[in-house]
């Protein structure tokens, strides 16, 4: 786990020592010492601050899924943006958790990416959901064909449909 804030990674400390069965294996101040760390543990999941010194949450989240790829990786963050969800996924994270969703949201999200699962806070996923449906697919056509939704997008569109459906299914 890697996060410039004590606090923060004493919380995440916490909440997954608490499960039975996981170990917190490392921890990181920065993006550099985060990438370090993963190439000489090779964790399951590594956990990761968007904005960190030295080498942001993005970047390190590249070299690690290019250096060790049975990691998976799940980003912190409080931007809200479908923007910053792209460039996040686009990397190679699996995991999305808002810094406000971290306490409720956080197991689930080890779980989901550890087993290869692609995991948006319920927040996220409406985000990117209502980005999607108002701007649609933005990019260019090229001469003879329309425009069509990247592999990626696909994939994210038919994950939020899927747990759309399973929410309005579950009693309130």
């Amino acid at each position: 786990m890697a996060d410039d804030h004590e606090l923060v990674r004493r919380g995440i400390r916490g909440v997954l020592r608490a499960r039975r069965g996981w170990t917190v294996v490392g921890e990181a101040m920065n993006g550099l010492e985060a990438v370090e760390k993963a190439n000489r543990l090779k964790p399951d999941v590594a956990i990761l601050d968007i904005s960190m010194p030295n080498l942001g949450g993005l970047q390190a989240t590249r070299q690690i899924r290019e250096s060790v790829p049975t990691t998976q990786v799940v980003v912190l963050t409080m931007h809200e943006s479908d923007q910053m969800v792209r460039r996040v996924l686009d990397a190679g994270a699996l995991g999305y958790v808002l810094k406000s969703d971290l306490a409720t949201q956080l197991v689930k999200a080890v779980k989901s990416v550890s087993g290869g699962k692609l995991f948006l806070t319920p927040r996220v996923s409406d985000i990117v959901l209502r980005s999607f449906l108002t701007t649609g697919n933005q990019s260019e056509p090229t001469e003879h064909s329309e425009a069509q939704p990247t592999l990626r997008e696909v994939e994210i569109i038919s994950f939020l449909a899927r747990a759309k459906r399973i929410k309005k299914l579950r009693p309130n």
